[in-house]
C-alpha cells in the first residue's frame, strides 16, 4: 500500500480528520444559523416601516433564537433531558424562521432565490440537530 492509501484502496480516502469542539461557537450548526440570522437581520432593514412590529421583528426574533437555543443547549450537554429540549427549542425556531422567510418572499420583502437559499440553510440546520 501507498503513503496516502487505504485498505479501501484509493489515493486520499483518509478520513476527514475532525476539529475539537472547545465552545459553541465552534459548532459549525452555530456558525451557520448566527451567519444567516445575521444575513436576514440585514435584509429586513428594507422590510416597510408597517410591518416593522410584526414580520420584521418576528423574523428577526426567531433567527436569533436559532443561535441562541444552539448555545444554551451546548452548555447544557451534561443533561441530556435539556440538552434535548434546547436542540428542540432551536429546530423550532428554524422552523418558525422559515415560516416568516415564507411570507418575506410571498409579499415580496425578499426576491426569491433569495427566500430560497435562507430557507435551505435553515433545513441545513435542522438535520443536524436530528441526526
Amino acid at each position: 500500500m501507498k503513503e496516502g492509501e487505504n485498505e479501501s484502496g484509493g489515493e486520499g480516502a483518509k478520513k476527514p480528520r475532525r476539529r475539537m469542539v472547545r465552545r459553541h461557537t465552534d459548532l459549525e450548526v452555530y456558525q451557520r444559523s448566527f451567519a444567516a440570522a445575521m444575513k436576514l437581520f440585514a435584509l429586513s432593514r428594507k422590510f416597510p416601516v408597517e410591518e416593522r412590529y410584526s414580520l420584521t421583528d418576528q423574523v428577526r426574533r426567531s433567527s436569533r433564537s436559532v443561535s441562541a437555543n444552539t448555545a444554551e443547549a451546548w452548555r447544557k450537554r451534561r443533561y441530556p433531558a435539556a440538552f434535548v429540549s434546547k436542540l428542540s427549542d432551536a429546530e423550532g425556531e428554524a422552523a418558525e424562521t422559515q415560516t416568516w422567510i415564507q411570507f418575506a418572499v410571498s409579499c415580496g420583502y425578499l426576491e426569491a432565490e433569495v427566500g430560497r437559499s435562507l430557507y435551505s440553510e435553515y433545513t441545513r440546520s435542522s438535520r443536524c440537530w436530528s441526526t
